[in-house]
């Protein structure tokens, strides 16, 4: 029988996974093992930091939205209490957005609410 050589798709896995770590430090960019393990780990961080980054838009908008209030005389609080009351359904993101770059729909928001 003839001779059947098997390190072809050894290696393209091999050179598939190192290609995911390039830019990784130390040996994480060059052993594939070291690699393997980076990769495992860069996904479950991701997939966590996916959902952890809407928690942190939503605090940099109640910041914003905050110092936006404060500069018109009142308080994030007692402002989204007041949308409420008011059954204003506007969101935080858009809010956020108004203070920014419509100040004065904002400053007028805030005085229909107050």
């Amino acid at each position: 029988m003839t001779r059947v050589k098997r390190g072809t798709i050894a290696n393209k896995r091999r050179k598939n996974v190192l290609a995911q770590v390039k830019g990784y430090r130390f040996g994480r960019s060059t052993k594939e093992r070291m690699a393997k393990d980076a990769i495992a780990h860069a996904g479950s961080y991701a997939f966590a930091h996916r959902r952890d980054k809407k928690s942190d838009k939503r605090r940099i908008w109640q910041i914003q939205i905050n110092a936006a209030v404060r500069t018109l005389g009142t308080t994030y609080s007692k402002f989204m209490d007041a949308l409420k009351k008011n059954s204003i359904e506007v969101d935080r993101k858009i809010l956020a957005d108004l203070a920014h770059t419509n100040p004065e729909t904002f400053k007028r928001i805030v005085d229909k609410v107050s």
